[in-house]
């Protein structure tokens, strides 16, 4: 495990989080409310946030949007992630992808099998990069929700973890554009 050099003074990054599903509101949207406590504990800033419907044109739509939306580093989602016929958050978010992430869905899946076991096989959680903006779709769940940030998002999203961290590379993620 990594560890916090304090000796770096912490970057705040820029927030969207976005809950994916045909039910929740934000009276019951326990997941998003989770994800912003941890990105407002954290000492990041949340830029937006907002429910989309389990429907890929819309979901496609406004992550587009929040990737040309110079105010926002990082866009997690949270929901659709599944196998049932309404979760479609990889297949409107992938093709934006530039870059995948695969270690992330890798860890989260070694994480999670400590949690849930082999249930962990009936998520599909991604995450990549596109025009700078780092991108991470979690599952619907609480615990999925607090898994992914506690073992991982929390980590790499502070500049002062080391060895490494995404913080760090931010500034050179778009050298292909210059």
């Amino acid at each position: 495990m990594g560890k916090i050099d304090a000796s770096r003074p912490f970057i705040p990054l820029r927030f969207a989080v976005l809950t994916i599903s045909d039910t929740r509101s934000s009276k019951d949207d326990t997941s998003g409310d989770r994800l912003v406590s941890y990105v407002e504990e954290a000492g990041h800033s949340l830029i937006v946030r907002d429910i989309i419907k389990d429907e890929i044109g819309s979901i496609r739509a406004k992550v587009e949007n929040l990737i040309g939306d110079e105010r926002v580093d990082v866009v997690l989602t949270t929901g659709g992630t599944g196998f049932t016929g309404r979760d479609v958050t990889p297949e409107a978010v992938k093709p934006l992808f530039e870059k995948e992430i695969d270690g992330f869905s890798t860890v989260f899946h070694m994480l999670s099998f400590e949690k849930v076991a082999t249930s962990t096989i009936q998520s599909r959680a991604c995450a990549g990069l596109s025009r700078g903006t780092l991108i991470f779709c979690l599952p619907g769940s609480p615990g999925a929700c607090r898994d992914a940030w506690e073992g991982i998002l929390k980590w790499q999203l502070d500049n002062r973890h080391r060895p490494c961290n995404f913080v760090e590379i931010m500034p050179r993620m778009e050298e292909h554009r210059s």
